[in-house]
């Protein structure tokens, strides 16, 4: 664990370190994690679109931020200035939000698909519904640990 994470410093990463602290390692898992959820409900028949449409903003609102934001990470952009750290924890939080409203629905819809679907329709479903919460958690625990840097900041 690096220095910053090991002592609760304040500070974001640049460069490489972004893949070595704690809470910013979560951004892989989040990347790994949103692209699944975005291919498995892409790829799923949700007897509603507007819950479908709700996911996949949500799950491709995410993905694209998540990305944008490993990017300007590893380029160092945020100068290490304060405004960053209040940044990440605001997008965290409300992805966290975001992807919490978007797995409750999701797993609505699945639970009322369980008759007239095809059996591999339902699974796909079954695993968005997963991979959504596995998110959501990743999400929020990301959001409760920039919180924590963004008070001692």
């Amino acid at each position: 664990m690096a220095p910053a994470a090991a002592s609760g410093g304040s500070t974001l990463p640049s460069g490489f370190s972004v893949f070595t602290t704690f809470p910013d390692l979560l951004f892989i898992f989040e990347f790994i994690f949103g692209g699944l959820v975005w291919i498995l409900v892409a790829s799923s028949l949700v007897p509603w679109p507007l819950v479908q449409g709700w996911v996949m903003f949500v799950s491709v609102f995410c993905f694209v931020a998540t990305t944008t934001l490993i990017v300007l990470y590893l380029i160092g952009a945020h100068g290490g200035e304060a405004s960053w750290v209040a940044l990440d924890a605001a997008y965290h939080c409300t992805a966290a939000l975001f992807y919490l409203s978007a797995s409750v629905l999701e797993a609505l819809a699945t639970i009322t698909m369980q008759n007239g679907f095809t059996y591999r329709h339902y699974h796909e479903n079954i695993a968005a519904v997963v991979f959504s919460y596995v998110a959501t958690l990743l999400y929020v625990v990301h959001a409760v640990f920039s919180l924590i840097r963004w008070k001692s900041s």
